[in-house]
């Protein structure tokens, strides 16, 4: 049995994206997938004294309507002091902040990253490794890559031995699941509710925000607040 999930990076993406990842043996990076501007590729939220506040990693699009997250070039390089600074300021006083922005800080300060897709899979990476996530990652250009949206993701199961594919809920819009009992793989939905309040700055809790709000906040007991993250 192996269980795979195919989806597009995200900038620092909230929990639930690493529970994704927790969940399967081998998670396919989709960024041969066409850029989606305003969307969560390039940007994802805070908390701050004001409330919610994005971080927006600026990207090439003029004239580029149709280019890939994998061909996205990141615009320029003042965001990085913008975005470290903004993550200082909003959780220096959250108990595990200095535990995470040592290892987080080089990603950040130290990076020379042009593509959108390799600085989210960098940053993917190290907080997986924080959370003792040991899924294969993969990108879907190590593939071969099918026409139609669902015969793409089946095609992709098929060449990685997966048995079962775990979807969003949102891809329910879409997806044929007949396509995939043709081939013998168990179509599941993955299920984003249920999620514990955790201990969090700045007043009323906010489930939907980046995943560096846990950490900072509840540093190695974070996997609590998870479902399929074990400490």
């Amino acid at each position: 049995m192996k269980k795979v999930a195919i989806v597009q990076s995200n900038y620092i993406p909230w929990k639930g994206y690493f529970d994704m990842i927790a969940s399967v043996d081998e998670f396919i990076l989709f960024d041969d997938m066409q850029y989606t501007r305003r969307d969560w590729r390039n940007r994802n939220q805070i908390k701050t004294p004001q409330g919610v506040q994005w971080l927006t990693v600026p990207v090439k699009v003029k004239g580029k309507y149709h280019q890939t997250i994998r061909e996205t070039e990141i615009d320029g390089v003042d965001w990085i002091q913008a975005h470290w600074k903004a993550l200082g300021q909003n959780y220096r006083r959250a108990p595990y902040y200095d535990e995470i922005s040592t290892w987080l800080e080089p990603y950040y300060l130290g990076s020379g990253y042009t593509h959108l897709s390799v600085l989210n899979r960098a940053l993917i990476e190290v907080v997986c490794g924080y959370l003792g996530i040991t899924t294969r990652i993969s990108n879907s250009w190590d593939y071969e890559l099918q026409p139609g949206k669902t015969e793409r993701l089946v095609g992709l199961c098929r060449q990685v031995g997966g048995t079962e594919y775990i979807s969003g809920p949102a891809a329910r819009d879409y997806i044929q699941p007949e396509l995939f009992a043709e081939c013998g793989i168990v179509l599941s939905w993955f299920d984003y509710s249920g999620y514990p309040e955790y201990p969090q700055l700045w007043g009323e809790f906010t489930h939907g925000v980046t995943v560096l709000d846990l950490l900072f906040n509840c540093g190695k007991d974070a996997p609590r607040f998870m479902k399929y993250v074990h400490s």
